[in-house]
Parts: structure tokens; C-alpha cells; sequence
């Protein structure tokens, strides 16, 4: 009789996706997680305020400057960041909940954001065996720059502001572990999963099996 293979013990990813703004992060996240009941979103915190309809615990947490200030002093982030005079920013005790109950963690994040990640992860076990680093960018700047005008969000200063900052993000690219250069949503997510994947089998993160 040919004997079983031996069951899989692996632990789970801490993906972080990054990209431009207007590049489609948010959007490639949340098809992700439709594609893998697994996968999981830590709620972020924010100082900007709530829009219509966003309820405080499911869109963000919504704190106040010195709430957010005090977080930040009792080293409670695993990141933040100040975007555009809003300061956003995840908590590490969310993260490291979801990963010891097993399950994946899916952050988008802007550059920095990342770049902090990968500091703590620097010094921090747990969280370099479970993170994974993705950057995804437009094919252009041109076309960054139509997605960014058809959403009619910012007028001309502000553009010229992003396309500058999304340069700088692009120029960071060779810090990530994986690049994906957008062509449609569909084959985004098919490339997000194939990385998801690979690296969920390598074998430093497999648990030993039981033969």
C-alpha cells in the first residue's frame, strides 16, 4: 500500500500589498479576499473623518489626533503613517491575533507603510517567517494619471502632488519581494494568488510532518 502523504502544517502569510495611489491596491484586495475565504482584513485605524455610511470598527477605527498620538507613544502600531495630513495606522496586536488563530492577513498599504513592516520584521521572528511583500503598479504613469483624473477627486495641484509622490513609490519597487505590473483586476488577483501560493509552501514555513 503506498503510504499517506503527510499533511500539511504551514503558518500563515502576512501579505502586504502597496501601491500608488490610484494604481488599484484596494481594489485587488478586496477581490483577493473574495477569491479566499482564509484571508482575512485587519481593521486600520485613522484620524480622517467618517464618510457617509462608514461605521466606526468595520470601515476603520476612527480616533482623534491625541488618541492616535497616545497609540503610537505606547508602541501599539505595527505601522503608521501620516497621508495627506490624516495619520492611518494597524495595530500589532490585531495582526498577530489573526495569525496565531491561523488564519492569512491581507494589508494594503502605502510605501512607508510597508518600509516599517519590514523593519519591525527585521528583529521580530514571527513576523519575517509570516511576511510576504507585494508591489503592484501601473503599466505607466500615463495611465496612473487617467485613473487618478477619472475619479474627479482632485484638482490640478493635488494631481501633480500624487503623480509625484507615486514616482517616488515606484522607485521603490526592487524593496519588495514580488512586483506585479497591473493588467486587468482578474489576472492581478490570479497573480496574487499564485504568489500566495508558492509562499505558502515553501518550507521554512511548514511545520515538520508526521510521518
Amino acid at each position: 500500500m503506498k503510504p499517506a502523504a503527510p499533511a500539511e502544517h504551514r503558518m500563515p502569510l502576512l501579505v502586504a500589498l502597496s501601491a500608488p495611489s490610484g494604481a488599484g491596491k484596494t481594489t485587488l484586495g478586496q477581490e483577493l479576499l473574495g477569491w479566499r475565504p482564509n484571508f482575512t482584513r485587519v481593521v486600520t485605524c485613522t484620524t480622517r473623518a467618517p464618510r457617509e455610511g462608514e461605521v466606526n470598527g468595520e470601515a476603520y477605527h476612527f480616533l482623534s489626533h491625541a488618541e492616535f498620538e497616545q497609540r503610537i507613544a505606547q508602541g501599539d502600531f505595527l505601522e503608521h503613517a501620516l497621508v495627506y495630513s490624516q495619520r492611518y495606522g494597524t495595530l500589532r496586536s490585531d495582526v498577530i491575533r489573526m495569525l496565531r488563530s491561523g488564519r492569512d492577513v491581507l494589508l494594503t498599504l502605502d510605501v512607508q507603510g510597508v518600509q516599517s513592516i519590514q523593519r519591525l520584521a527585521s528583529s521580530d521572528p514571527e513576523l519575517k517567517r509570516s511576511l510576504v511583500t507585494v508591489f503592484l503598479t501601473p503599466p505607466g504613469i500615463s495611465e496612473l494619471e487617467r485613473r487618478l483624473a477619472k475619479r474627479g477627486q482632485n484638482n490640478a495641484d493635488d494631481l501633480e502632488r500624487r503623480l509625484a509622490e507615486a514616482r517616488r513609490e515606484i522607485g521603490c519597487w526592487a524593496d519588495f519581494d514580488y512586483l506585479i505590473v497591473s493588467a486587468s483586476i482578474q489576472e492581478d488577483a490570479r497573480r496574487m494568488l499564485a504568489i500566495v501560493d508558492a509562499e505558502s509552501i515553501r518550507s521554512n514555513r511548514m511545520s515538520p510532518p508526521t510521518l
